[in-house]
């Protein structure tokens, strides 16, 4: 705080603030204590502060998160000193309700989320609209939004309104009440920069989804947009500068501090390495005992591959099935197989779908699986915790090639239940969410139809599948035939 008359002293507010960290557990320890000497430092200047997480925190990639249900993640918040945070996608698409509830309802930060509610229309008792908090007779309202998927969070028993008519609303409402008014947006930065825009009230927006990272903040008129990047490799802090007597902001800035170098906080470590031990002891029960090891190639036909194409055909009916091989990340051994080695194996969360498809889609698809560059396509993003794309695994679908034709001219016949394709019919085919994200096999976006089935993951199929009698055995039936 700085002297001068009550009018005219100004104070200093400053925001802490992480996002995207998706269970980079080997972050927080380092993000711990650059907080805790931040606040140590601000506490002994008499300066405000908050600290925020804007999302996306937990990701079930981890085994700390799976085998935990994401307490693991919701114990190291705590501990780190979080006051506010707010829903990300990862949060909302990958726990059930049910889950969400568990982890919140009793937690000592607030939970900010504008624009979810269920879809009775009531916002649960643990998810705030708006937060109102007062420093040195300021008063700053805090408003959290996060990106809309209506299809699929309905059937999750959410109703996410449009995050730009809803901060339209609200924050017509809060400047009524406040002197500041900060957004925790997990929208993405195109987002952020049409919000600032449209709605010029918001001072500040502390932006996620899109892992960016802003060392600077932008400027859209006179809202500040800040952003920590992703991964918990960095941590943002805003400063916020105000007339005390008048209320006035009278000045704004941002920046990010990396922690790569930052010594880890031992504490933190050893509530890590506890509830690791925890979820690891929660997956270890074995589902079943294979006779034989099961393999997987990204690059063709492999017997594992085939079963979770063959899991994907019986979860739903359908015609047929296509999934990427690159969502499995590894083989199983013989012997023993437990959830946690299945989660090893296929971390993503990535659901299962169906929609219709064109013969001509699902023959331009099977002919992509047969060039090297798309097998080989790195691919980030929209669940996918994998490596490379990989070829296509199929159930339902008999096809015979000729690596010697070129490029996209390889098929030489295509069976689907025994009968030739036809370009122009329309198929119910099982496949993934990614794909229709337009990830991948790009021909897959053109589904129509599509039906998401939720809350289960990939390797909820797997598990069912290995299960069922004669599937392993019919796993390692020939799908893809090449020429003689």
């Amino acid at each position: 705080m700085k002297g001068g008359s009550f009018l005219h002293r100004r104070i200093r507010v400053h925001i802490l603030h992480t996002n995207d960290i998706h269970s980079h557990f080997d972050q927080m320890p380092r993000i711990h204590t650059v907080l805790e000497t931040l606040r140590k430092y601000l506490q002994g200047s008499d300066e405000p502060f908050f600290t925020i997480d804007v999302g996306d925190y937990m990701d079930r990639v981890r085994i700390e998160t799976e085998g935990t249900n994401g307490l693991a993640n919701r114990a190291i918040m705590s501990a780190t000193g979080y006051q506010m945070v707010t829903l990300g996608n990862n949060e909302l698409l990958t726990f059930s309700k049910e889950e969400l509830t568990s982890l919140y309802q009793d937690a000592p930060f607030t939970v900010l989320a504008t624009n979810v509610k269920d879809l009775g229309g009531k916002t649960p008792s643990w998810i705030k609209r708006k937060s109102v908090r007062e420093v040195e007779g300021c008063r700053i309202g805090f408003l959290g939004v996060t990106i809309s998927f209506p299809t699929v969070y309905e059937l999750l028993g959410w109703d996410v309104e449009d995050p730009f008519e809803v901060l339209a609303k609200e924050v017509v409402k809060l400047r009524q009440e406040v002197d500041l008014i900060v957004v925790l947006s997990h929208l993405g930065l195109g987002h952020d920069r049409r919000l600032a825009e449209l709605v010029p009230e918001i001072d500040v927006i502390l932006g996620s989804h899109t892992h960016h990272l802003l060392e600077t903040p932008e400027w859209v008129g006179s809202t500040m947009i800040a952003a920590a990047g992703k991964f918990g490799e960095h941590v943002g802090h805003v400063t916020v500068e105000m007339e005390q007597g008048t209320r006035r902001i009278m000045g704004m800035s941002a920046r990010c501090l990396p922690v790569e170098k930052i010594k880890a906080d031992r504490g933190i470590e050893q509530k890590i390495l506890q509830y690791g031990k925890s979820a690891q002891y929660a997956l270890a029960k074995p589902i079943l005992q294979l006779q034989e090891p099961l393999p997987i190639d990204w690059n063709e036909e492999s017997a594992l591959g085939n079963l979770l194409a063959d899991g994907l055909l019986a979860w739903m009916d359908a015609d047929c099935s296509l999934v990427n091989a690159g969502q499995l990340l590894g083989g199983l051994e013989m012997g023993d197989v437990s959830r946690g080695r299945l989660h090893e194996i296929c971390p993503h969360p990535i659901n299962p779908c169906r929609m219709r498809l064109s013969g001509q889609s699902i023959r331009l698809t099977l002919e992509q699986a047969l060039v090297k560059e798309f097998k080989n396509r790195r691919i980030k993003g929209f669940g996918f915790r994998g490596e490379q794309l990989g070829t296509i695994n199929m159930a339902g679908i008999e096809a015979t090639y000729d690596l010697s034709a070129p490029p996209m001219e390889r098929l030489r016949e295509v069976m689907i239940k025994g009968v030739p394709l036809e370009d122009k019919k329309r198929y119910q085919v099982a496949t993934i969410d990614m794909f229709t994200f337009g990830v991948g096999y790009l021909e897959m976006e053109k589904g129509e139809e599509i039906e998401y089935f939720l809350p289960e993951f990939l390797r909820d199929v797997l598990a069912h599948q290995l299960q069922q009698k004669g599937a392993i055995q019919h796993s390692w039936k020939r799908r893809w035939h090449p020429m003689k």
